[in-house]
């Protein structure tokens, strides 16, 4: 069976990440994958033996996503969206796949609507039809507009299938951050949490406290305050790894050198990141899905500083959850102060240790066998 997954990150990687995972579980369950990618490589990316198909690059040019720019940074015009929505097309119809797998759209991904509605038009003219389905996490961002609401259960009547959540229903369902759920109620498909098995933790790192921001696009800020903030707390002498990602812009990964003191190692990348991170005592970050889903399985106390930046609700909502149920600190980004995560720090770690939270972590595998189930019963 094939699958063409199409893939577009804009500004961090969790994304991207996720959708790494998935492709391997796919790869591992005998699919034959075809990912579309749509935004810039990912240092040190797997996608697990899947054929790679690299359309032009786009990638947003700020938090707000207004922007979006090519891989020299020029703004994207109409010549370039034709060009890529006829590569798009290309490459699906060569292809050839059982299933066209869209990560985020039509939830998200909305300025991708010039090639991605032409492919679901397409799609609906092929003999057989590809199943459709879509990918998404288990908390999206809030959409205050109810015709955008709207828009998106239409899109998903007219052309999706399946729509496959990653998460858990009895930590989160879809419905508290998507008024729209119960419309397309019948084709939600719950699959647990899409991430990888935790390593044993690095003996030689115990009891430091490990300040990361994702991939590194937006962070600076909690970087700097934590260089700050490590002398005012209780934690003023343990060892602190502060990980700026492989997207944050040199001139700010230098800043954050700049200002870190002794005691404090300020590194790119750590290719054991899990590994430390399950010896640590603390972990400062912010809230993504794939950072607090480390977060659970590694067991570390938490400061959580959430992204909320214009219209993002997303990790505000996971922290919070985690805060109501005592696993988390939360420092709000507008409050974020060198003095104000100093107390964070000193307030989770007087906390007992977290409990470990059981969920559901077989994302990739049950949306494989999903699928798998879907496509032969098209075939009986």
């Amino acid at each position: 069976m094939r699958v063409a997954f199409y893939v577009q990150h804009l500004l961090g990687i969790g994304h991207h990440r996720r959708a790494e995972l998935l492709a391997r579980a796919l790869v591992a369950h005998g699919f034959e994958v075809v990912v579309l990618a749509g935004g810039t490589p990912v240092a040190g990316e797997d996608w697990g033996g899947a054929h790679m198909h690299r359309l032009p690059a786009t990638r947003a040019a700020g938090v707000d996503f207004k922007v979006l720019v090519d891989d020299r940074d020029r703004p994207i015009d109409d010549a370039w969206r034709a060009t890529r929505r006829d590569a798009l097309l290309a490459a699906v119809a060569d292809a050839r796949a059982d299933a066209l797998l869209l990560e985020g759209f039509p939830f998200a991904r909305r300025q991708f609507r010039f090639e991605l509605l032409p492919l679901l038009d397409w799609v609906a003219t092929q003999r057989p039809r590809p199943l459709v389905v879509t990918s998404i996490r288990d908390i999206l961002v809030e959409k205050p507009d109810p015709k955008r609401v709207a828009e998106v259960v239409a899109t998903i009547e007219r052309a999706i299938d399946r729509v496959l959540v990653h998460g858990d229903p009895a930590v989160i369902r879809l419905e508290a951050t998507f008024p729209g759920a119960a419309a397309i109620a019948d084709r939600l498909c719950y699959t647990g949490f899409v991430t990888a098995p935790a390593p044993p933790p690095a003996a030689s790192e115990r009891d430091a406290v490990v300040v990361s921001v994702g991939g590194g696009a937006v962070g600076v800020e909690l970087l700097l305050a934590a260089a700050a903030a490590r002398g005012l707390s209780a934690a003023r002498d343990r060892p602190w790894h502060l990980i700026t990602g492989p997207m944050m812009a040199e001139a700010q990964a230098a800043a954050v050198r700049a200002a870190a003191p002794p005691g404090v190692t300020v590194e790119r990348h750590r290719a054991d990141f899990h590994r430390l991170l399950g010896a640590a005592v603390l972990s400062i970050s912010q809230a993504g899905y794939n950072t607090v889903l480390d977060l659970l399985q590694c067991g570390p106390r938490m400061v959580l500083v959430p992204f909320a930046a214009v219209g993002e609700t997303e990790q505000t909502v996971r922290a919070q959850l985690l805060a109501d149920t005592g696993r988390a600190v939360i420092v709000p980004e507008a409050g974020l102060t060198p003095q104000a995560l100093a107390g964070a720090v000193d307030r989770a770690l007087a906390a007992p240790p977290p409990a470990k939270l059981a969920v559901d972590c077989d994302g990739g595998g049950t949306s494989a066998r999903a699928l798998r189930g879907w496509l032969e019963a098209r075939t009986r």
